[in-house]
């Protein structure tokens, strides 16, 4: 029985050491700063957005180039192995069609999964598809399990500024200008063919009334097996958000983490996320 060995993306958010202790090979997309192009992987969440703060110009991401993909591919069918290779949304990035371009040059069995989701709520497929690797399912057990946790996650952005939005080419100058004007904020749902709009509304008050929502499905909910959260420079929100998130769940293990350059980049300061997964 073939070895299945599994790969993501720098958008891939997890726990620090996780990706190392659980064989997960993770290809990096790049950001240019400036005009200084680094390495997602090489910027902490806390490094970047000082960066970003700083920076004259909104950062531009990237993502892999096509022959790191082949060449990574490659290396790590050589011994006969099956990849199953589980990438962020085609809504943020191209890096999953790359992917598959690459799966189709390479001499390895490649498998190519768009997660429909980003960050933790990628983490989740990932590291589900690392466990069973590393327990000697086969790929195609991965593939279904992955599948499964796919359809069973739902993922939600909080924006507290436009700024980048606007920047970013997302919104025009003038939505921009109102809503900073009135300080509105809004939540959305990452969808797999698109990001829907759940709330707009002025001040923290509209995160607050969101989150309760919030509360109130999880609590109908039965099999909540993962809950996780991800902030941009937004730790005061989100603390008070694990706080009764954990009141719900004391036996569960909710991460906080900071967004990756690609989440910060098109959310902002103060941005959240909170993603979970029921069986």
């Amino acid at each position: 029985m073939s070895k299945v060995k599994i790969v993501t993306d720098s958008s891939c958010n997890m726990v620090e050491g996780l990706a190392k202790k659980l064989n997960i090979e993770i290809i990096s997309l790049s950001t240019m700063i400036d005009g200084v192009i680094y390495k997602d992987m090489d910027l902490t969440g806390k490094e970047f957005m000082t960066m970003m703060e700083g920076a004259e110009a909104l950062p531009k991401t990237s993502q892999p180039p096509i022959g790191e993909f082949v060449e990574l591919y490659d290396k790590l069918g050589e011994d006969g192995s099956d990849i199953v290779s589980i990438h962020m949304t085609d809504l943020i990035s191209g890096t999953v069609n790359t992917a598959e371009q690459a799966a189709q040059i390479s001499q390895s069995n490649v498998t190519v999964i768009n997660s429909h989701f980003t960050d933790q709520g990628l983490a989740f497929q990932v590291i589900e598809a690392a466990e069973m690797a590393e327990a000697g399912a086969t790929a195609e057990e991965i593939i279904a399990k992955v599948e499964n946790v796919r359809e069973n996650t739902e993922l939600y952005i909080g924006v507290a500024s436009l700024d980048n939005m606007v920047k970013g080419g997302r919104l025009s100058r003038a939505t921009g200008v109102i809503t900073n004007l009135f300080n509105i904020r809004v939540v959305m749902q990452v969808l797999p063919e698109s990001m829907e709009t759940l709330v707009k509304g002025r001040g923290a008050k509209a995160f607050t009334k969101w989150f309760n929502e919030l509360k109130e499905t999880l609590a109908n909910e039965p099999a909540i097996k993962k809950i996780a959260i991800t902030h941009a420079d937004g730790l005061e929100t989100v603390t008070k958000f694990k706080e009764e998130l954990q009141t719900m769940y004391p036996d569960m293990e909710i991460p906080v983490l900071d967004a990756s350059s690609i989440i910060a980049t098109h959310t902002g300061k103060g941005a959240f996320a909170i993603m979970f997964y029921k069986d």
